[in-house]
C-alpha cells in the first residue's frame, strides 16, 4: 500500500537538496566531481539537488560526507537528546525501588 508522502517530510527533503546544491557551488564543485567523489552518476547528483524523494539516503549521506559535515547526519535523533523519548521513560520509571532481600549470610 503506497501512502502519500506528508508535504513536511517532502519540503524537509526539497531543502536539503537545496541546501547541498548551495554547499557544493560554494566550495565550487562542480556535479560532476561530486557525483564521482559520492560513487555516484550525474543524474543522481542532479536528482538529490532537487530533493526527488526517491534518492536513497546514503546519498545524501555520501555528499554530507564529501563535505565534511557527515556528523549532522549522526545528530538527526541523537537519542541522548531525544526529550520526548527520555521524558516518556522518566514518567514509566518506578516511584520507589525496594532492595531485595539478601540470603542470610550475604555481604
Amino acid at each position: 500500500m503506497d501512502h502519500p508522502l506528508p508535504l513536511p517530510v517532502e519540503r524537509a527533503i526539497r531543502k536539503l537538496g537545496s541546501d547541498i546544491a548551495l554547499a557544493r557551488r560554494r566550495r565550487y564543485i562542480s556535479q560532476e566531481s561530486l557525483a564521482e567523489r559520492m560513487g555516484a552518476s550525474l543524474s543522481t547528483v542532479r536528482r538529490m539537488e532537487k530533493g526527488d524523494v526517491r534518492v536513497p539516503i546514503h546519498f545524501f549521506g555520501r555528499a554530507l560526507h564529501v563535505f565534511g559535515e557527515i556528523q549532522a547526519l549522526e545528530r538527526l535523533l541523537d537519542t541522548s537528546r531525544d526529550d520526548i523519548g527520555l521524558t516518556l521513560m522518566d514518567e514509566r520509571l518506578p516511584k520507589r525501588v525496594r532492595s531485595k532481600p539478601r540470603p542470610p549470610g550475604a555481604l
